[in-house]
């Protein structure tokens, strides 16, 4: 349990980083929708799960950014921010078995925040697998399954 919770925070660090610091980063794909924010939150669990899938953490990056800002520094960033972390046994297996080394993409992410500076307006987001030009067609179909999901949300 500690090593996954160590893992999705490595993840949304890492997420949060490419938010803040990346601007328009090619590495994530992130659409954007109007609306309160727990209603679209529950949007996207209702989505990861009516395609079967378990969430398995629910990380704050916002709350820990707010938790942490009087001793670390900064302006506020978020409203709210929350990632969800799950998997698919069966996408899973198709991108291990063909490339081992592709269990660094598991487990999968997406977030979904409301920033201080576009109140309102709530992001779903992704970090893309096949940006780095990977076109490994397992990767490609993981990355189809999020932005599915990541549309579903907002369309």
């Amino acid at each position: 349990m500690k090593s996954t919770i160590n893992i999705a925070i490595l993840f949304v660090t890492l997420i949060s980083a490419s938010l803040v610091f990346g601007g328009g980063n090619p590495d994530l794909k992130i659409y954007q929708t109007t609306g309160e924010f727990a209603d679209v939150r529950q949007d996207l669990v209702d989505a990861i799960i009516g395609q079967g899938y378990v969430i398995d953490y629910n990380g704050h990056p916002s709350a820990m950014l707010k938790r942490t800002r009087k001793d670390v520094g900064g302006k506020p960033l978020y409203l709210k921010a929350e990632y969800l972390v799950f998997c698919s046994a069966v996408l899973s297996r198709k991108t291990m078995e063909s490339d081992i080394r592709n269990v660094g993409y598991c487990p999968y992410i997406l977030t979904v925040y409301e920033t201080h500076q576009n109140p309102g307006t709530i992001n779903i987001s992704y970090r893309k697998l096949t940006s780095s030009g990977n076109q490994d067609s397992s990767l490609l179909a993981v990355e189809n399954m999020l932005d599915e999901i990541a549309r579903e949300v907002v369309e």
